[in-house]
C-alpha cells in the first residue's frame, strides 16, 4: 500500500530518465494530449466499475485513474503542491 505522495515520488523517479522499457515513460514522452486521453479512458472505466462491478473493481479502476492523473500532472508541469494548494 502506498500514499498519493509516495506514488508521485515513485513516478518522478521512474520517469526521471527515459527508460524505453517503461510504458509510463513512453506515454509521458508522447505528451499531454496522449496522457489526457488515457485519463479519460481510466475515468470511464472507474465509473463503469463503480456502476456495474462493485467496490473491489471500482477501487482497482480508481487506483489506475489516480496513477494516470499523476502522469498528467507530470506531463503538464503540475506539482503536488500546486494541487494541494487548490484542494
Amino acid at each position: 500500500m502506498k500514499t498519493f505522495d509516495e506514488l508521485y515520488a515513485e513516478l518522478q523517479a521512474k520517469t526521471s530518465y527515459s527508460d524505453e522499457a517503461s510504458g509510463t515513460a513512453r506515454l509521458l514522452a508522447r505528451g499531454v494530449h496522449e496522457v489526457g486521453k488515457k485519463v479519460v479512458e481510466e475515468a470511464a472505466e472507474a465509473w463503469m466499475a463503480a456502476e456495474h462491478e462493485g467496490p473491489e473493481r471500482a477501487a482497482e479502476e480508481i487506483a489506475q485513474l489516480l496513477y494516470f492523473a499523476q502522469v498528467l500532472m507530470m506531463a503538464s508541469g503540475v506539482t503536488l503542491k500546486d494541487v494541494y494548494d487548490r484542494l
